[in-house]
């Protein structure tokens, strides 16, 4: 679940989400964190280093916009 009475998360990170989840909509219920950082870096224009593409999917966990499943990570319905 989101967490939703903290601050909002930066603009940028809401984006990398966006990214995310144009994959989950194509049918993909799961990625791994491997595969997610690879989207992102490929396909989000503010991601430029793989530690951007930590950072961000480790601060969607953190909120609850993502969960991880044995190493998996999955998006909040």
């Amino acid at each position: 679940m989101r967490h939703i009475d903290e601050p909002d998360l930066p603009t940028w990170i809401r984006e990398a989400y966006e990214t995310l989840e144009a994959e989950y909509a194509s049918g993909i219920d799961e990625l791994s964190r491997t595969d997610a950082e690879e989207i992102l870096l490929a396909e989000d224009g503010n991601i430029e280093e793989e530690a951007d593409a930590v950072y961000a999917i480790d601060r969607l966990l953190d909120r609850g916009w993502l969960y991880e499943v044995n190493d998996r990570l999955r998006k909040t319905e």
